[in-house]
């Protein structure tokens, strides 16, 4: 993993002006204490070197797109250029972003850039900036979850705006909570101010925590691992969340903090800048003063300026091109590793469906024995499954109380996807699913929805795992207008006068993450007109996509 540059994204409880206000002053403090000591009244009478080899720049503009401020401090050192970055943007009537960076580029084209540390202007922003990352707080050490805070952590764990990890901290049996917080978890953390949301459980709060996150529970002094897009009712998801037992942690504090740091390290430098910050132009060094100097002088100092906006542009574009080059490698590796899981999820999903079909037909047998008929009598095998998208589309006509509204083409580009045979099969078992559900709702057998059905499902009826039903967007997404005008698909008049309805209802086919597909259905079933599936596709927008 490159974990070389430092990065802190977080957003501002404060407003544009009085955020500025707080960097300023926190940079300032910063650069003239030990151990820089650094002179702050040469930039406040115009000059940017504050030291001998130290710069301090600094520009703001305000336009259409919105305001920024940016300072960056530029330090020499014998093995290249350490520079620290503070941005702040607002755009439009969205919140004031904060962003930091500190990294090292090199002199030598063919050195490594050294890793850089969790700055201690980190931890003194957060204690000012009421930081957040989505619903939940940023700070520079672990807040404690008391038994009242365990519903609102589990909120920002699934909050879909969230993109920092959060990392969350149990305390073994029989050790004293706050001694086991100061001692070990504090300083295990530290490196993690500004690049993770940090939580520690109480005793009393631990189990109430587990249960509501059966998949991914955190117990016995582990610390855990959130990564964004949490699904707390899928038990497959809790394998991306990783736990570092209290042995790891006791055994080697030291190792342990740095494993622990490097997911987030990781993230961090990777994931995409917020589109505000993204926004932000590159800055342009200032040339030195001229004041009462020779045209010759001046005409030295602009060279002079030049040739070192040179030399940063190629000592940044050989940082990126190694950053690149990383990213390259860690693509091809996710690339073999998710073809190798898809065959695996293949397979596995194949063998549990064999397994269904054999617990049908015995349950078959079971009825003809019970009717006392032959027990030899052979069971008729059942019409074999669509193989592909284009036929799951076809057969659907077989089924009388199920329609399909949406857009042909979109369902059919499915089959020249990789995942085609797995998804094919996940969604033709949900419309199996869909299809029993609506003759029982229509002969009166139930008087339930669909997820409550596929809970405890009829025998001989085809269900599919409630946790892959979703029986409505969020708020979030419908209260955008062009996300809910995505989910808006056709339906005939006699369902709704306008022909269309919002179908906030959906399957996951898959992992249940934003490259699976969806299958968006409206359940008319109460009224005897049965579902109405409009839309079978890739995932619709939202925050994650």
């Amino acid at each position: 993993m490159d974990t070389r540059r430092y990065r802190m994204v977080v957003t501002s409880g404060l407003d544009y002006v009085g955020t500025g206000a707080q960097v300023d002053d926190r940079l300032r403090n910063w650069l003239k204490e030990p151990p820089k000591q650094y002179d702050i009244d040469a930039f406040a009478e115009g000059r940017n070197e504050i030291a001998r080899g130290v710069t301090l720049d600094h520009d703001s503009a305000t336009g259409a797109s919105g305001t920024y401020g940016r300072w960056r401090l530029r330090e020499t050192t014998p093995d290249g250029t350490w520079q620290t970055t503070v941005v702040i943007r607002q755009a439009g009537a969205g919140p004031t972003w904060v962003q930091l960076d500190v990294e090292h580029l090199p002199d030598d084209p063919h050195a490594f850039p050294i890793p850089a540390k969790t700055p201690r202007l980190a931890g003194n922003l957060l204690d000012v900036l009421q930081a957040r990352d989505g619903l939940a707080d940023v700070t520079r050490v672990p807040q404690v979850i008391e038994v009242d805070d365990v519903d609102s952590v589990i909120d920002e764990l699934c909050d879909e705006r969230r993109r920092l990890p959060v990392v969350v901290a149990s305390t073994p049996y029989g050790v004293d909570f706050d001694a086991w917080l100061e001692g070990t978890v504090d300083p295990l953390v530290r490196p993690l101010a500004g690049l993770a949301v940090l939580y520690v459980l109480t005793p009393e709060a631990e189990p109430r925590f587990n249960r509501a996150l059966e998949h991914h529970q955190v117990f016995a002094g582990g610390i855990r691992t959130y990564l964004p897009g949490v699904d707390p009712a899928w038990a497959a998801d809790g394998q991306r969340h990783r736990v570092m037992s209290r042995k790891a942690v006791t055994e080697s504090p030291a190792r342990a903090r740095r494993l622990l740091a490097q997911l987030p390290q990781s993230l961090a430098t990777h994931a995409p800048l917020p589109p505000a910050l993204d926004s932000v132009p590159l800055l342009r060094t200032r040339t030195k003063e001229a004041v009462g100097t020779s045209d010759l002088e001046r005409l030295k100092d602009e060279n002079h300026a030049l040739f070192e906006i040179l030399e940063e542009a190629g000592r940044e574009q050989r940082v990126r091109a190694d950053e690149i080059r990383d990213l390259k490698q860690e693509l091809q590796s996710a690339r073999q590793g998710e073809s190798l899981l898809t065959v695996e999820y293949d397979e596995q999903y194949r063998d549990l469906q064999r397994a269904k079909a054999q617990v049908r037909a015995l349950q078959k047998r079971l009825l003809v024995l019970n009717a006392g008929e032959a027990a030899y009598m052979p069971v008729e095998p059942g019409p074999a499954e669509p193989a592909s998208f284009s036929e799951i589309l076809a057969r659907i006509a077989e089924m009388p109380r199920v329609h399909f509204t949406g857009s042909r083409k979109i369902t059919l580009e499915l089959d020249d996807q990789a995942y085609g045979s797995s998804w094919g099969r996940m969604t033709w078992d949900a419309l199996l699913a869909l299809r029993d559900y609506a003759d029982a709702a229509a002969g009166g057998d139930t008087s339930r929805d669909f997820k409550q059905w596929c809970e405890d499902v009829p025998e001989g009826m085809h269900a599919i795992s409630p946790r892959k039903i979703i029986r409505d967007e969020s708020k979030s997404v419908k209260s955008k207008p062009d996300w809910r005008k995505e989910r808006t698909f056709p339906v005939p008049d006699y369902v709704d006068p306008t022909r269309k309805v919002f179908m906030g209802a959906h399957i996951r086919i898959g992992g249940g993450n934003t490259v699976a597909p969806r299958l968006h259905y409206h359940d008319a079933s109460c009224a005897t007109h049965g579902i109405f599936v409009g839309y079978i596709g890739p995932h619709l927008t939202n925050t994650l996509t």
